[in-house]
């Protein structure tokens, strides 16, 4: 039985070297190495973490149970099929793959290779999810929120998978039923790419969610309104605020119900931390890891949809 889990990040970039500092701050987990092409800035964070740095992934084999991947997203396939053949868990970050056809093949291959594969997917470990999951049911309609300044590290994607993708998760697993149709519209505004996107998600239980995302906003906002027969939901992602408002008993109104409200605000947490010790766990006590690969496909599909429409509008 493995005690201390043997770990390596591919890619030293801005999150990589958050997933490598995460790592290093588990007492279960051995940081062997960190994996980039860029060997001065992999050898100076090493540094930092008392670690190894490596150019090349493929050194790897045979020195780590569990890698997490942290490269653009062109490249995960390559190396995700790589470690899942040699028998090493794999955390891929978001999105899984470029193709669903790549997603479908290291699904497969972590199954009949007996490896566990997660998807980044920071909001299923945010914990104001925790606080109002059990009192999501039925729901009736979501109203989701993602906008952002501009960043240029991440210009050679479009919103829809760098943003919305989050959004998308999180809803259809919220929902939990499959989509009967999309509609969907953006515009390119500083980039070749879409920079800003709204969809429009009808699901087969006839729940509809009003997807928006944007990446060329003053300010920073996560916020996702969902509505249900009985209550109405208010959640603000990055502020961990909750608002729920549900019937009371008495009426405010000859029959209209009065409105009952309860606010809070959740203790700030580390979802980084938080998914990636999922991971160890997961891989640790033999568990099914919370966001599985076929999670990261079903949001990739629907984002990739998604893309597809806005595309078809703005260069029409």
């Amino acid at each position: 039985m493995i005690t201390k889990l043997k770990v390596a990040v591919i890619g030293t970039g801005y999150l990589g070297e958050f997933h490598a500092q995460k790592y290093a701050q588990i007492d279960s987990v051995d940081l062997v190495a960190i994996v980039d092409t860029n060997i001065e800035r992999c050898q100076a964070l090493a540094a930092t973490l008392h670690t190894k740095a490596v150019e090349d992934y493929r050194e790897l084999i045979g020195k780590v149970d569990a890698v997490s991947i942290v490269t653009p997203t062109s490249t995960h396939f390559a190396i995700g099929k790589f470690f899942l053949e040699n028998g090493i868990h794999v955390l891929m970050e978001k999105p899984i793959t470029t193709t669903v056809e790549e997603a479908d093949i290291l699904i497969s291959l972590a199954k009949s290779k007996n490896c566990l594969l997660q998807v980044g997917y920071l909001e299923r470990f945010n914990p104001i999810l925790n606080h109002v999951e059990g009192k999501i049911k039925q729901v009736q309609f979501i109203e989701s929120t993602r906008i952002a300044p501009f960043n240029p590290r991440n210009k050679d994607v479009n919103v829809v998978l760098d943003l919305m993708i989050h959004d998308i998760d999180l809803i259809q697993h919220l929902v939990n039923a499959p989509i009967e149709r999309i509609d969907a519209n953006g515009a390119c505004v500083l980039t070749q790419e879409i920079d800003i996107a709204n969809a429009r998600i009808l699901f087969a239980n006839g729940c509809v969610a009003n997807v928006t995302a944007s990446r060329i906003s003053l300010k920073p906002e996560r916020k996702m309104r969902i509505f249900q027969h009985d209550a109405y939901i208010s959640l603000d992602l990055q502020n961990k605020q909750v608002s729920i408002c549900t019937r009371g008993q008495g009426e405010m109104f000859p029959g209209i119900p009065t409105i009952e409200r309860e606010e809070h605000t959740i203790t700030q947490s580390d979802a980084l931390l938080e998914e990636i010790k999922a991971f160890v766990n997961a891989i640790l006590n033999k568990t099914p890891v919370l966001v599985t690969g076929e999670d990261g496909k079903i949001a990739l599909q629907t984002a990739l949809e998604i893309t597809r429409l806005v595309k078809a509008g703005v260069f029409a």
